[in-house]
């Protein structure tokens, strides 16, 4: 059965599908970058507040500021902006029509009905899922990059501009010139601060252009700092086909696993549906939830994922079963995580790593090691970096990050042991797979690499620790390098630590 508005009471009984009127939702988020996550986490939220009959008036209008976004935009558009999705437990799957989600703008150059879409008086809040790497931050010195063409170009052309953040800065300058008042601008990348980046990102555009406006975006918008969780993979044509088995033509359906999770800061200066009714935490200490689930889940996607390249082992599942890697993620997490991370309400650190072993443990999920590897020079700074600054400060282990640094430099060499090829996966592969044959010999050339690693290449514990793992993936592999590493301490091997 097609999905679309006209075919809901036909689908499979099985499949849940919204019980309000589409036709009566009017919006109010405008959401820029509607990708797997956003469908599959936020529009969900959203779904669900208005089955219970609430926030009609908070609908989503969704954006994208790139050429690519026009595909999804016609596909979504095909069937009235409705995703199906599959949620993905070890027990089976089940089946949702989600709804909240009712327009899409038009996807041109100079983002023109994107800047009047936001600029109109229903839309309060404007939300963005654009990566971690997508908002214009200096690498080393996390400051605002005023030099980049994309932000040279939005400061020069600020009627018509090339990013999602110029979008926003025009639409604000008409609504303060038209009395309609600030939105709330609420990013969903896994940053952490993201609210702060976000802030950042917009008022020092805005300062380029015009200092006044700057000024009142910063005392009238607010921006606030949220955490988001769910692991959602890519799909692909086998997921478009079991949507259509199971009696659902979706050509663009999302997997997820079944788990959520949405911690924000209450700080919306023109209101915000009530998702507390449905899940979302609100609190004023967002930072504990981010730190625990960025330095644990998003740094141990990394930890696993370049390994798992190299060793051919194609999913976060199978990296699991793989004694070796899951090993690796153990310890690395208890060892030398866990020591940079508080407790949250009913949750302990070590608790936390026992969950997210389960949830990468999900076999229905079938999530590449390929998605997870892909944009390693934003990962790699934005997740594990951080906790290898933590431990030279606090004087904590880090021979594991090292460990898996140096499994990074080994991917971006561009083969696997068995000898296949690794395709390239990262916006800055030539210059990482260059660096990486360098390395092979000189292993300080991987940590030369100023935009990356900054001063930690002057460290001499890491750089050593470093130097000794490449060394000793090269010569004697990968597997052996992790062996290694599982007997290092008193925890025991790997099929211990697994135990």
């Amino acid at each position: 059965m097609k999905l679309n508005n006209a075919n809901l009471d036909d689908l499979p009984k099985d499949v849940l599908r919204p019980n309000y009127d589409r036709n009566a939702l009017t919006p109010g988020i405008v959401h820029i970058g509607v990708g797997n996550f956003h469908r599959a986490h936020q529009s969900w939220y959203l779904h669900r507040l208005m089955q219970q009959g609430e926030a009609l008036d908070w609908a989503i209008v969704g954006a994208g500021v790139r050429s690519y976004d026009a595909d999804m935009r016609a596909r979504l558009a095909a069937q009235d902006y409705m995703t199906t999705l599959i949620e993905l437990s070890p027990q089976g799957q089940s089946m949702e029509v989600v709804g909240s989600m009712i327009d899409y703008v038009q996807i041109e150059d100079g983002n023109g009905a994107l800047i009047n879409r936001m600029a109109q008086p229903d839309i309060r809040i404007v939300a963005l899922t654009v990566t971690e790497s997508g908002y214009y931050i200096d690498p080393v010195t996390q400051a605002f990059d005023t030099a980049h063409p994309d932000i040279a170009y939005d400061a020069e052309h600020p009627d018509a501009p090339r990013t999602a953040f110029g979008a926003m800065v025009a639409a604000l300058k008409m609504r303060r010139t038209a009395g309609t008042g600030p939105f709330t601008a609420q990013s969903c990348d896994n940053l952490q601060g993201n609210g702060d980046v976000l802030r950042q990102t917009i008022i020092g555009l805005a300062r380029l252009q015009d200092p006044d406006l700057a000024d009142w975006i910063g005392e009238s918008c607010s921006f606030p700092n949220s955490m988001v969780d769910s692991i959602v993979p890519s799909t692909g044509p086998a997921l478009i086909e079991a949507a259509r088995a199971a009696g659902v033509d979706d050509t663009a359906p999302v997997s997820h696993e079944n788990f959520r999770q949405w911690v924000i800061e209450d700080d919306f200066c023109a209101g915000r549906p009530a998702w507390e009714k449905v899940g979302v935490t609100f609190t004023d200490n967002v930072h504990a939830f981010e730190t625990m689930k960025i330095r644990i889940l998003n740094a141990g996607h990394q930890v696993i994922a370049n390994v798992a390249e190299v060793l051919s082992v194609e999913t976060i599942s199978d990296c699991m079963e793989h004694p070796l890697i899951a090993g690796l993620f153990e310890k690395v997490a208890l060892d030398e995580v866990v020591p940079h991370v508080e407790a949250v309400p009913d949750m302990t650190p070590e608790n936390y790593v026992t969950l997210i072993k389960s949830r990468f443990s999900n076999s229905k999920i079938r999530d590449t090691t390929r998605r997870v590897a892909y944009d390693g020079s934003a990962r790699h700074p934005g997740f594990v970096l951080p906790l290898v600054r933590k431990a030279i400060d606090k004087g904590t282990p880090l021979d594991g990050f090292a460990l898996v640094e140096a499994a990074w430099a080994r991917m971006c060499q561009g083969t696997r042991e068995d000898g296949s090829q690794i395709e390239p996966n990262d916006p800055m592969w030539d210059a990482l797979h260059a660096t990486a044959e360098v390395a092979r010999l000189r292993p300080q050339a991987w940590l030369d690499q100023q935009s990356i690693y900054g001063d930690l290449a002057q460290n001499p514990a890491f750089a050593a620790a470093f130097d000794h793992w490449l060394g000793m993936i090269w010569n004697d592999g990968l597997s052996a390098a992790l062996a290694a590493y599982c007997e290092v301490s008193d925890a025991g091997d790997c099929d211990g630590l697994r135990a």
